[in-house]
């Protein structure tokens, strides 16, 4: 059973991700887009480990927390704008989420766990740090995949594909096997591995 306090940060994040200006269908009805993805990685980290710790569940949560405020577009569109990019999202994302912790009276240790697991730290050797990572990926694979697919050019598509297998670990791949996919994705996807060096 849940603790009211994680509740209580859990309902915060949705409260902030239900702002987001960009919208997805979903069963018929039009949701904030951020809701909609923190809700999805949710749902793959509890089906990864039912048994995910208050930590786990509040960094999936907040992975994306508030993403759209900080644009793509504020940065040189190279690769090392798209770098500075994605670590200066990791950090608000991370000092966001601590925040509400702090609020509603996390210990330091706890709010510090949900910190590193949000700026990926250790992903190496911290198990929750790839339970999160695989989770990612799939929500990727599960809903981004397709539609990338069709604007991106074959051989970088390949490489996103080739990056996106090597995050992650068996179990995830293991899950990734299953998505339903059409068979031109599903060969996509198994052609690119086997080509990988």
């Amino acid at each position: 059973m849940a603790s009211e306090r994680l509740q209580r940060v859990l309902a915060r994040i949705d409260q902030l991700n239900s702002d987001d200006p960009t919208t997805e269908l979903v069963g018929g009805l039009t949701r904030p887009h951020e809701l909609v993805y923190s809700q999805r990685l949710t749902d793959w980290v509890l089906r990864l480990n039912p048994s995910a710790s208050e930590a786990l569940r509040i960094a999936a949560r907040g992975q994306h927390i508030r993403r759209w405020t900080i644009p793509r577009s504020r940065y040189a569109m190279d690769r090392r704008g798209y770098l500075r990019w994605r670590e200066t999202l990791k950090t608000y994302h991370a000092e966001t989420v601590a925040a509400l912790m702090r609020e509603e009276g996390y210990p330091e240790e706890t709010v510090e766990r949900v910190r590193l697991l949000i700026l990926k730290k250790h992903l190496a050797t911290d198990p929750d740090t790839q339970t999160l990572e695989d989770a990612l990926c799939l929500v990727f694979l599960e809903t981004q995949f397709k539609d990338l697919k069709q604007k991106t050019a074959d051989e970088k598509m390949t490489e996103v594909i080739r990056k996106t297998w090597k995050k992650m670990s068996a179990k995830g791949r293991a899950e990734a096997a299953q998505l339903p996919m059409s068979e031109e994705e599903r060969q996509f996807i198994a052609e690119a591995l086997a080509a990988s060096p």
